[in-house]
């Protein structure tokens, strides 16, 4: 059974931004439930490259479509220049499929406190196309956002273990099948722990039902 539902779509304009600009408007960010809160506003903000040994995914699964996707961005923003996982700040892009500016933001990784007293680093924001980089090989330039309030850790917990990359599920087409366990969640409200980055961004993407 087929069930890829991918097009691709061509780049039709990118607009690049800085990295001052990017912290900047990271540190504007607010939660999605509490609209005053900022939890990168007082952040150790980093733009680096980091090793995939280096921090983890709490996501247990990436969708082909998706793979596609980021596949096709990696191709047609190197026609402009750019590379999804080497940006020195943020693009702004339009495509063929849509009429609407998206940013795209380095992947976002977060260091934070777990119960063992160990400190994780652990994937917020581009978890495709981070796992499509492991896959070509690549180090990955992250925002490393370091010393956020301890009142708001990522939603989910980071996957244990020695191989946290190898304990992701690729499914097949574009929608994760009921029952699939998604993310280990730390509390039953998981959408009160979640960064709206949509709040100082453009169409960067945002909460998907209760993952």
């Amino acid at each position: 059974m087929v069930y890829m539902t991918f097009t691709p779509f061509k780049i039709t304009h990118v607009d690049a931004h800085g990295p001052d600009e990017l912290l900047s408007r990271l540190r504007e960010v607010v939660m999605l439930k509490d609209r005053s809160a900022k939890p990168y506003a007082q952040a150790k903000l980093t733009l680096r490259p980091l090793p995939y040994d280096l921090f983890r995914p709490a996501q247990r699964y990436v969708l082909t479509d998706n793979l596609l996707r980021v596949q096709c961005l990696e191709w047609g923003l190197a026609e402009f220049g750019h590379h999804p996982l080497s940006l020195t700040g943020y693009l702004t892009i339009r495509t063929d499929q849509s009429p609407e500016s998206i940013d795209l933001l380095p992947p976002v990784v977060e260091a934070i406190p777990e119960a063992d007293g160990s400190t994780i680093n652990v994937v917020n924001d581009g978890m495709h196309r981070l796992y499509a980089g492991r896959l070509e090989w690549l180090i990955p330039t992250v925002v490393l956002a370091e010393n956020l309030p301890k009142e708001y850790p990522y939603y989910a917990y980071p996957i244990p273990g020695l191989s946290p990359w190898d304990q992701v599920t690729v499914l097949e087409g574009g929608t994760i099948p009921a029952g699939h366990i998604k993310k280990w969640h730390r509390t039953a409200d998981n959408k009160k722990l979640y960064r709206d980055f949509n709040s100082a961004f453009q169409n960067v993407g945002g909460p998907r039902g209760q993952g």
